[in-house]
C-alpha cells in the first residue's frame, strides 16, 4: 500500500515536470530565452561539480595552481558542452528527416525545430559563459584567436537560433566540436603529469584523425553543400547569407593554422618516442 503511494507521487512529480518542460521550457515563444538560461545555468554547475569532485578523487587537482584550477574546472564545462551538441549535431544533420531533400517542400535554409532551436540556446549559454570566463581571466584561459572564434560562433549561433534560417549550416559547423574532449583530454593529461605516457600518445593520434575529419574534411562538404543550395540561401536574410559564408571560412582559416600545430605538435612527440 505504502509502495503504491510512493509510487503514485513519484508519477505525479514526473507529469508536472513534463508539463513544466512542453508547457514553458520547450514553448516556442519562451524557448530561446530559457535554452540559454539553461546552457548558463548547466555551465555553472558543472563547474562546481567539477571543483567538488576533483577536490576529492584526483590528488593532482590540489597541487594545480589557482589559474590551473579554474583552467581545469572551465576545460570540463566546454567538454559536456562538446558531447551534447556533437550528439545534437550529428543527430539532427545525418539522422533526422529535419533537413532532407525530399521530405518537405519547405527551403532547407528556413528549416527548424523546437529541439533544433533548444539546443542552439543551450549553446549560445555556453558560449555566454566561456566568452565571459576568458574575458575575466584574459589571457589565461585563451588568447585573441579564442576571443575571436567564440564571438563568431556566438553571433552565428544566436542568429541561427533566433531567426531559425541556416540552422542546417549552423549544426554543420558545430560538429567540429566533436574534437574538444580529445583536446581537453591533452591538457588534463599534461597537468596530471602523464605527457611521457601511452595514453597521451594515443590521444595526440585521435586527436589528428578527428581534427582531420571534423575541422578540415567536413568543412569542405559542407562548403560543396552549400554550392549545390546556393539558391535557397539568396533567400535569406542578406546578414544570415554573409554568416553563412564568412563566418565558416573564418573558421577553416583558424581550424588548418591549428592543425598545422597539431601535426607539429605529433611529430614532436613520435620523434621523441624513437
Amino acid at each position: 500500500m505504502l509502495a503504491s503511494k510512493e509510487m503514485m507521487k513519484f508519477k505525479s512529480y514526473q507529469n508536472r515536470a513534463n508539463l513544466f518542460v512542453k508547457e514553458y521550457l520547450l514553448a516556442d515563444p519562451l524557448i530561446p530565452y530559457t535554452s540559454i538560461i539553461g546552457g548558463i545555468f548547466a555551465c555553472k554547475m558543472v563547474y562546481d561539480l567539477t571543483q567538488l569532485f576533483s577536490t576529492v578523487h584526483f590528488k593532482s587537482y590540489s597541487s594545480l595552481t589557482r589559474i590551473q584550477r579554474v583552467e581545469w574546472n572551465n576545460r570540463s564545462m566546454s567538454t559536456i558542452h562538446a558531447i551534447f551538441i556533437t550528439t545534437m549535431s550529428l543527430y539532427l544533420v545525418f539522422c533526422s528527416n529535419l533537413y532532407s531533400d525530399n521530405q518537405s517542400s519547405e527551403l532547407i535554409t528556413f528549416r527548424s525545430s523546437s529541439s533544433s532551436t533548444f539546443a542552439l540556446g543551450v549553446s549560445v549559454g555556453y558560449f555566454i559563459a566561456d566568452l565571459g570566463m576568458i574575458f575575466w581571466f584574459f589571457p589565461s584561459l585563451g588568447g585573441y584567436e579564442y576571443v575571436i572564434h567564440h564571438l563568431l560562433s556566438l553571433v552565428a549561433v544566436a542568429f541561427s537560433m533566433l531567426s531559425g534560417e541556416g540552422q542546417l549550416y549552423t549544426y554543420m559547423v558545430l560538429i567540429s566540436e566533436t574534437t574538444t574532449p580529445g583536446i581537453n583530454l591533452r591538457w588534463y593529461l599534461d597537468a596530471a603529469g602523464m605527457k611521457k605516457s601511452k595514453a597521451y600518445l594515443i590521444n595526440g593520434v585521435v586527436i589528428f584523425i578527428a581534427w582531420l575529419v571534423a575541422r578540415i574534411l567536413l568543412f569542405v562538404y559542407m562548403f560543396y553543400h552549400v554550392y549545390l543550395h546556393f539558391d535557397q540561401i539568396e533567400q535569406m536574410h542578406a546578414f544570415g547569407q554573409v554568416l553563412v559564408i564568412v563566418v565558416p571560412l573564418a573558421l577553416s582559416v583558424m581550424n588548418l593554422i591549428w592543425f598545422s600545430k597539431i601535426i607539429k605538435g605529433l611529430r614532436k612527440t613520435l620523434a621523441k618516442r624513437q
